[in-house]
């Protein structure tokens, strides 16, 4: 009857050798790269000399959560991809002064 070799730990475990470290450094390094960017993820990668997406990545690799700024909130009306806050009545466009009645 053959043995089954033991399950590998599970990837959340504390660092394990060298390469642990230098995982565990890297998510503390863009932990407070962005906290001190205030979650601002373009401003971290530029500090860190990174390309955004790459930032993404590692982010992921890492599962580094930034939570959202309190606000204030941004006052997009949603078509540009920024959603208002709940509760907030925002213009869906704003007429510009030849648009306005005369």
């Amino acid at each position: 009857m053959a043995v089954m070799p033991p399950a590998p730990p599970p990837p959340a475990s504390k660092p394990n050798g060298f390469h642990g470290a230098v995982s565990e450094f890297k998510r503390r390094l863009i932990e407070a790269t962005l906290a001190q960017a205030g979650g601002n993820r373009t401003r971290a990668a530029r500090a860190l000399g990174l390309q955004r997406t790459y930032l993404l990545r590692l982010m992921r690799e890492f599962e580094v959560r930034i939570p959202p700024p309190p606000g204030p909130w941004r006052r997009g009306g949603g078509d540009n991809g920024h959603a208002a806050p709940p509760g907030t009545d925002v213009p869906r466009a704003v007429l510009s002064p030849k648009e306005r009645a005369p």
